[in-house]
């Protein structure tokens, strides 16, 4: 997910950073569960973008590369792409968020999830983020 410069909008909070996850640099969040990954948008870039009005899912068992844009999130103010933040197989959509887009905002860190990817068996997860690396980015 790209984004220009979010702080002029959130004043001096700018959104929860869990510490068990892992963060990319374009503002999504990595569950690692085993062999998959959940993935969806921090609470940094759902509070840049606003109110969320629609979600472009990903395709079930499409196959992903490294931040491949393969989703988008819409909002009142733009459209943004969500990239894949590892290799893999798509193997789980959040289809609740056709008809709730809003989940995104209301809990971008649980049922606001996008969807799960089976990675590829040599997929190096070292170029993901930690949650202090990511604060540092955000500049929380």
């Amino acid at each position: 997910m790209t984004l220009t410069s979010p702080h002029e909008w959130l004043g001096d909070s700018v959104g929860d950073v869990p510490s068990d996850l892992r963060y990319t640099k374009e503002h999504e969040w990595v569950r690692v569960e085993d062999d998959e990954v959940s993935i969806g948008i921090t609470d940094y870039a759902q509070n840049a973008l606003t109110e969320v009005v629609w979600v472009e899912l990903p395709e079930l068992d499409s196959t992903v590369e490294v931040m491949e844009s393969f989703a988008s999130v819409e909002s009142v103010k733009s459209v943004s792409e969500i990239y894949a933040p590892v290799a893999g197989k798509v193997t789980e959509v959040n289809e609740s968020l056709e008809d709730a887009p809003e989940k995104i905002n209301e809990d971008p860190y649980g049922d606001g999830w996008i969807c799960k990817i089976k990675i590829e068996s040599d997929v190096d997860l070292g170029g993901l983020l930690d949650s202090d690396s990511y604060s540092a980015l955000i500049g929380e």
